[in-house]
């Protein structure tokens, strides 16, 4: 038996208009620093003044989300009282959304005791908006929350099936001021889902076709959304393709690169979509050995190959790693700035997190101990996977 979870989601140029007509008293937008001052949060206010809607803000999120930062959040929603958590901003605002919204219903919760095995009973308070002003993270359509652990240096996969978005809204307007950077690697954040969601054991026949269009629009338009960020039908389709990716990948799972992204961006703060988008040709290369199957089909449902078998799955590899070189982004660890001294150090660490991530649950081919560990020097060195 399976579950597909979904927002209403309203999507397009102008869908932040439907924040004119929802019904409520009071709103707590779950918000950064950042996003004041582009004047992104004023937006969400006007909108929300219209449908006579008092608006709060909380703009503490800080990137990869901490425990204390969203039970912060919980502190500030009781003081509020509001009928709608607002999470505007990327992945990071939208988790912690998702958390202070589930710590402010159920107060007797520790942000690590939240999933999907322990029914939550929300919805007696508030309810949930997402507002994503990125395209790549999918958080506005997914139940998935990552939260760090300061302390241990870690960051932990919570969620439940309740926590999904009352609704969310997608509007490409939001994220036409992404500079080229953050473009590129919230793309290969979009994606790594897409392809993980399409090759991991998890996939299902209501998934395939949202990852294998997201995929389709990710090589089409990312290209040309970093290269000239006015490019408004590119921004759209990014946008849509993010939201895609996230129902499919949501609704199935992700895979090792998100198992291994994780660990990359706790210990040395890489970018979430950087790391992913990083370790996903490696990764495929990987599994691809003994299970290259889905691997190939989707490399020639994306007109990479018309091979089959593992040397179609590396062709697949192959187009990722050109579409990586193309907008800019590092192909090995190395060129990401990570110096081999520190690496070495923190290389048993990340082996070890990574080895218990969630996301190696759906893993086609799981590796042993020793292989993560190759396939994090390989990653380093940006040698091919041959094992």
């Amino acid at each position: 038996m399976w579950y597909f979870v979904s927002p209403q989601v309203v999507f397009g140029e102008g869908a932040l208009d439907a924040l004119d007509e929802i019904q409520g008293e009071r709103a707590l937008i779950v918000t950064d620093a950042t996003l004041v001052e582009l004047g992104l949060v004023e937006r969400v206010v006007s909108h929300l003044k219209r449908a006579g809607i008092e608006a709060h803000i909380f703009a503490e999120v800080e990137p990869d989300p901490s425990v204390p930062t969203v039970k912060k959040g919980a502190e500030v929603a009781r003081e509020v009282e509001p009928d709608w958590i607002v999470g505007l901003g990327g992945g990071s605002a939208m988790d912690a959304a998702k958390a202070v919204w589930i710590l402010y219903e159920r107060p007797d919760l520790e942000p690590a005791e939240i999933n999907p095995f322990v029914p939550l009973g929300l919805r007696q308070k508030a309810r949930l908006i997402t507002v994503p002003t990125t395209s790549g993270t999918g958080a506005e359509v997914t139940w998935a929350i990552v939260l760090t652990d300061p302390v241990e240096q870690r960051k932990m996969g919570l969620g439940n099936r309740e926590n999904v978005a009352d609704i969310a809204v997608v509007d490409p307007v939001m994220a036409a001021g992404m500079p080229p950077r953050l473009t590129a690697d919230t793309g290969l954040d979009a994606l790594t889902h897409a392809v993980e969601g399409f090759t991991c054991t998890w996939h299902t026949d209501l998934t395939d076709g949202l990852c294998l269009q997201a995929a389709r629009i990710v090589f089409q338009y990312l290209p040309r959304a970093v290269e000239d960020g006015s490019d408004m039908e590119a921004r759209e389709r990014m946008h849509n393709a993010a939201t895609c990716a996230g129902l499919g990948f949501g609704n199935s799972m992700a895979s090792i690169a998100h198992a291994m992204g994780h660990v990359l961006g706790a210990v040395f703060h890489v970018p979430h979509g950087r790391a992913v988008g990083l370790f996903l040709p490696y990764t495929v290369e990987f599994v691809a050995r003994e299970a290259p199957d889905r691997f190939a089909e989707l490399a020639r449902l994306l007109g990479l190959t018309d091979g089959e078998g593992e040397p179609a799955a590396r062709a697949l590899a192959q187009g990722l790693r050109d579409l990586i070189r193309r907008i800019g982004n590092p192909l090995s660890l190395a060129e990401a700035g990570i110096d081999r001294e520190s690496f070495d150090g923190q290389l048993d660490k990340l082996v070890d997190d990574a080895f218990n991530d969630t996301q190696m649950v759906t893993v086609a081919r799981s590796p042993s101990y020793d292989e993560l560990r190759q396939l994090f020097i390989c990653a380093y060195e940006g040698r091919v996977v041959n094992f």
